[in-house]
């Protein structure tokens, strides 16, 4: 059974920073494409970032030079650090994880997910 439990958010004021960590359990190999996504009331779920098991990342372009993904196949870990932080980052965020490479982007792709965490920037 796959299990995907996040943590790290809170509460932080405008231009602080925040580290998320996904810790994956029950994933048969490191093949998998981590994901962070988020979602604000009332919108839809978005792609934050993604690392693929080969090591290729990509961003949405609101976060690119402030959020870096990263990943510790050892820990089976997934981390999102997340700096100079925006009132309009406030959201909640989940990871997830996909054994396919098609539409990355996609959160139809991602077959796993954790419960999420909520992520508020005060101005």
């Amino acid at each position: 059974q796959v299990q995907l439990v996040e943590s790290g958010g809170g509460l932080v004021q405008a231009g602080g920073s925040l580290r998320l960590s996904c810790a994956a359990s029950g994933l048969t190999s490191t093949n998998y494409i981590m994901a962070w996504f988020r979602q604000s009331p009332g919108k839809e779920r978005n792609l934050v970032a993604f690392h693929s098991w080969s090591g290729y990342t990509a961003y949405t372009d609101s976060v690119k030079g402030r959020f870096t993904i990263s990943r510790d196949n050892a820990k089976n870990t997934v981390y999102l650090q997340m700096n100079s932080l925006k009132p309009e980052d406030t959201a909640v965020y989940y990871c997830a994880a996909s054994p396919y490479s098609s539409d990355r982007y996609s959160p139809s792709t991602y077959s796993y997910w954790g419960q999420g965490t909520q992520v508020t920037v005060s101005s």
